[in-house]
């Protein structure tokens, strides 16, 4: 059953890929608006902004970029879902010996792959444009397994909008507090320089403990609390989302 599982998702993420492989534009608009909010923030707004450190500004923002790159992808992947239901490609696929949670996992790892793709590219722009880390390939495993599991969570998060959207604008709105929320937190400037209210929701939104282990891994210092408190949010979010995903994914196939 594993094996059967395993093999119908491969066959669906070869499907999906190959959308993606013929519409590359897919994650090059992805990839344009964290750069563009790089160019503005670094050689615009950057040099006004007191980080409180002696560390590049593009070194300090870049953690907050890459999760807004993120945010931005899993917009498509909502889009995508939707297609799909109301092609009736799904009824198609009841009719067939193909295990249910495939179609679901398809979109989900082509979410994840399409991301990294994404990231890499906004990284290695960053390094153009003077990002620099001491960090060890330990640490980069660590920042990966980060994004890794963020991409995940939001992705989850996109399956339920994919699922439940009326219409096809419904189904990546969702993302756009999402691509937001990094603006509230510690990803462009120091929560102490936020008013009161604003700096408490900033200190306690789980973008920020992510933010702020990210940053801590690229400049090879002690990560502390935040990379627990980052966990918890994110595998929280992701047990939550898959189970109500998959809850709608039932009940949409009765």
């Amino acid at each position: 059953m594993t094996t059967h599982v395993l093999a119908d998702t491969g066959t669906l993420t070869g499907r999906s890929l190959k959308h993606i492989l013929r519409s590359p534009d897919t994650i090059i608009t992805t990839a344009v608006t964290p750069i563009a909010l790089m160019l503005l923030f670094v050689y615009v707004l950057g040099g006004a902004i007191n980080t409180g450190t002696d560390e590049s500004y593009i070194n300090y923002m870049l953690p907050g970029i890459l999760l807004i790159t993120i945010a931005s992808g899993i917009a498509y992947t909502a889009y995508r879902l939707f297609l799909d239901m109301q092609g009736g490609i799904f009824e198609r696929f009841q009719s067939m010996p193909i295990a249910r949670s495939s179609v679901l996992w398809a979109h989900v790892l082509t979410s994840l792959v399409s991301n990294i793709v994404s990231v890499a590219i906004v990284i290695g722009v960053a390094f153009i444009m003077g990002f620099r880390t001491g960090a060890s390939f330990g640490a980069w495993l660590g920042v990966a397994g980060i994004l890794v599991l963020f991409t995940l969570a939001l992705t989850w998060l996109a399956v339920i909008a994919g699922l439940s959207a009326k219409t096809v604008d419904g189904a990546s709105a969702f993302s756009y507090p999402l691509i937001f929320l990094p603006f509230i937190s510690s990803a462009f400037v120091p929560t102490s320089t936020m008013p009161g209210p604003v700096a408490w929701f900033a200190e306690n939104q789980p973008v920020t403990s992510i933010v702020n282990t990210i940053r801590a891994l690229f400049a090879g210092q002690p990560v502390g609390s935040d990379i627990w408190i980052a966990l918890a949010w994110m595998l929280g979010i992701l047990i939550v989302a898959y189970a109500i995903a998959v809850s709608i994914y039932k009940k949409k196939l009765r």
